[in-house]
């Protein structure tokens, strides 16, 4: 496929305008850093004019409003489906200063009308108390990333395109943002990106030369390397580089047009069947060299600011004891000619609103980026097909993720024609046995594939790169724009991506405030191969704290559940593939296990979030001795034998046992919309008895969610103390005290008996620990008690 380069040329008119819309969007930039009031410089500038406080960043600001105002010439030239990704995370007084030259800022928010008042409103709420934050955050419109912390835009961008055929997406990278290894790795994410039934994105690397206090690697490397790094990426790069505003908007123009052209020719060839020399297309990419806060001033204090990292955040400071510096911000605000920008009402001219695209074509208005707008419910299977048959508990064993693994292949099968539903993972799709979903649909690949090659398609719907950065990335732009989907990974490595799920909830938390903002897809997590589960791989591989970070999060945002057999993952991942706005975390095992709910008592099961299993008790519905809890699938399996145990020694010792699926009913109900009250948390776990918890995580976090209730100091909670290496998987329990043997111990310590009862129970289960020690030593494997055990009735 040969693309020839554009040659067109923009008219003089053309040029005028799209400079005059810069400059308006430049001066709108620097108003809201600097300015409180006399928003038109109608009156001489005065320190009562300006913030006490001066915060936000002009450096980055010039280059993204220059890109803004090309894309909207080739939005409205070529009635181009265009959205805008953000990367450099301070440039959030451009973005708005773009919103609201194109009015869907001030649709968005009628008190910020497109006039002299409405400015000054605009000016005075960029980064002021009570007003917005400096970055483009959801109150942004058009806004999917916010960019607060770096390195994820472009992971967000492809996540965009992914099934949206007529969408663009022009992702600004910054040069500081392409130095964190998250967006290094996402460059690869055009090595997935099919252009036959997905979008396109257009990546825009802006060199502007310096980070705070730094320059930028990329910025100072020959540019041979520099282009050859991103041939080497698999992109076509194309160049624009200078500071002369004439000749870059000309230099713009051309490159952009040549972009857009090559990826109009690679989506038309894919699209007519025709084929290609290489499976995978050499897409364009634009670099923007431009000097850090371009059009600034260029020295202050006699020392260079544009050009350098001294134009980052605020030029120019200390205005109330340097009126110098008041005066060169008034000479560098009228420099834009704000009279021939704004009308007398204070409304940009009728030639800059004519710059930018109509209605939802505005980048700030594209439905896309507001995906709840686009977001349909996705069409799911029954459960009864896929549950096991559990005649009564412990009859059966299953893998509980293989079962979970067939449902999510029925709900790609039934929603493939919509093309909403994507599984993202590091590589451990079949690892965590979802090895069903191949079946109806294969990986994405996009490169060369070998004959003995399995599961790789370029028309593939799971989502495969070992870089949890990326896979999250790809997700979390995949249901901003409107669709769903499920995150699989390993327990311990979820935590790779900590900070991302924090940015993410913070997201969802600030959308709730914004009716405009519409609801999408909850962020579903599966956490297999779970702490219980890497005896074979470690103690590297051991940990459960990601629960931990989750727990940080606001109530109305996160739910965590911890479904104890495979009918209650069922019901489980049907429930939270129905749910909206929330960040949703499964923990579960792909051991095959025994199973203890038939799907009609799991469904009622899940439904309650919590209750007691009367079939495994011993109190007969009155009030018990002991209280046994559990969360978790190996916690409820070693607290079962543990009851089995003291129900056989000690039969007349009344245990209640209470399974925990949903963590959030632990907390009191005024806290989380899932917590019990006060009076049902104390019918299930009494006022007054010993309660044995085991927990499937750090014990402390049990003590978090109860500290308030009544019977918080008789609750002894059993868990993961950070004991860990390669041993057998019951070892793991015994390492930690979450076993049968040390829970039986457990409630001997605690039952009112008089000193010295049940001392050969104790002596037995002692010894039990004793012998296991020993025979897994010289064995390798766990003691037949264990392997071959069953629960009686």
């Amino acid at each position: 496929m040969t693309v020839r380069p554009s040659t067109n040329r923009l008219s003089a008119q053309e040029l005028r305008d799209i400079d005059a819309y810069w400059r308006a969007a430049n001066y709108l930039t620097i108003g809201q850093i600097y300015l409180l009031d006399n928003p038109l410089l109608r009156k001489p500038l005065r320190l009562e004019h300006v913030k006490p406080r001066l915060l936000g960043h002009w450096g980055t600001s010039p280059g993204l409003s220059f890109i803004y105002a090309h894309l909207n010439r080739a939005i409205r030239q070529r009635d181009a489906n265009v959205i805008y990704v953000c990367g450099p995370g301070h440039g959030g007084p451009a973005m708005v200063a773009n919103t609201y030259l194109e009015g869907a800022y001030s649709e968005t928010n009628p008190d910020i009308a497109l006039d002299e008042a409405g400015m000054k409103r605009l000016f005075r709420q960029f980064s002021f108390p009570g007003g917005i934050p400096s970055h483009a955050a959801p109150d942004v419109p058009g806004s999917i990333h916010e960019g607060g912390e770096l390195g994820y835009a472009l992971s967000h961008a492809y996540g965009a395109a992914f099934d949206n055929p007529d969408l663009v997406v022009a992702c600004v990278v910054g040069d500081g943002e392409a130095e964190t290894g998250p967006l290094a790795t996402s460059w690869h994410s055009n090595k997935f990106l099919n252009p036959a039934h997905d979008g396109a994105v257009l990546p825009f690397l802006h060199l502007n030369g310096y980070k705070i206090a730094n320059p930028t690697i990329l910025a100072r490397i020959p540019e041979e390397e520099l282009r050859a790094l991103f041939i080497g990426y698999g992109y076509e790069p194309l160049f624009v580089e200078g500071d002369d505003p004439a000749m870059m908007h000309e230099r713009m123009a051309v490159v952009l047009d040549d972009a857009l052209d090559r990826i109009k020719a690679i989506q038309d060839t894919a699209r007519s069947g025709a084929k290609t020399a290489q499976p995978r297309p050499k897409w364009p990419m634009i670099v923007l060299r431009s000097p850090k806060g371009w059009t600034g001033p260029k020295e202050v204090d006699g020392l260079k600011t544009e050009g350098f990292w001294r134009a980052h955040q605020v030029p120019l400071s200390g205005l109330a004891e340097n009126p110098a510096h008041l005066k060169m911000l008034e000479e560098w605000m009228r420099s834009y000619r704000p009279e021939e920008l704004f009308d007398a009402a204070g409304a940009p001219v009728s030639t800059i609103r004519a710059t930018a695209p109509q209605g939802a074509m505005r980048m700030s208005a594209n439905p896309h980026a507001n995906g709840g707008l686009l977001r349909r419910s996705l069409e799911l299977p029954g459960l009864h097909e896929h549950a096991v048959p559990v005649e009564r508990p412990g009859s059966v064993k299953a893998e509980a993720t293989r079962v979970m693994g067939s449902f999510l292949r029925d709900v790609m099968a039934l929603n493939r024609g919509a093309r909403n539903f994507r599984i993202v993972g590091p590589d451990e799709t079949a690892s965590n046995r979802l090895q069903d979903v191949f079946e109806v649909t294969e990986r994405a690949w996009m490169e060369k594939i070998l004959p003995e090659d399995v599961h790789l398609a370029r028309e593939g719907r799971v989502l495969e790169i070992l870089s949890e950065h990326t896979c999250q990335g790809w997700l979390e732009g995949y249901l901003l724009t409107g669709r769903h989907g499920f995150f699989s990974c390993y327990e311990a490595f979820t935590h790779i991506v900590d900070s991302m799920f924090n940015q993410h909830a913070k997201w969802l938390d600030a959308c709730r405030k914004l009716a405009w903002r519409r609801p999408i897809a909850s962020l579903n997590y599966l956490l297999s191969s779970h702490v219980w589960q890497q005896e074979h791989n470690g103690f590297s591989h051991q940990d459960p704290g990601f629960i931990d970070v989750a727990l940080n999060k606001k109530a109305d945002v996160v739910r965590v559940y911890l479904p104890a057999d495979a009918n209650s993952l069922l019901c489980v991942t049907d429930h939270v593939l129905r749910t909206w706005n929330r960040i949703n975390v499964i923990v579960a095992g792909k051991a095959n296990s025994w199973q203890w709910l038939s799907i009609d008592e799991a469904k009622v099961h899940c439904n309650a979030g919590i209750g007691i299993w009367q079939w495994a008790s011993t109190d007969g519905g009155a009030e018990p001795d002991v209280v046994m809890a559990c969360a978790g699938d190996v916690p409820t399996l070693e607290t079962l034998a543990a009851a089995q145990i003291l129900k056989r020694h000690i039969p007349k010792l009344k245990i209640r046992l209470v399974n925990v699926v949903d963590l959030m009913t632990l907390q009191p109900k005024e806290h989380h919309p899932h917590g019990l009250s006060d009076r049902e948390f104390d019918a299930l776990f009494t006022r007054d008895k010993p309660v044995i918890f085991a927990y499937h995580g750090y014990p402390w976090t049990i003590h978090r969610l109860t500290y308030r209730r009544t019977n918080h100091d008789n609750i002894h909670v059993r868990g993961y103390n950070e004991e860990g290496t390669t041993t057998t998987p019951f070892d793991m329990t015994v390492l930690n005290g979450l076993d049968r043997y040390h829970l039986v111990l457990g409630v001997l310590d605690r039952i009112p008996e008089p000193a010295g009862a049940h001392v050969q129970l104790r002596q037995a289960m002692e010894g039990k620990l004793i012998e296991h020690g020993a025979y897994i030593r010289e064995h390798g494997r766990d003691i037949p008690e264990i392997l071959d055990w069953k629960w009686e009735q």
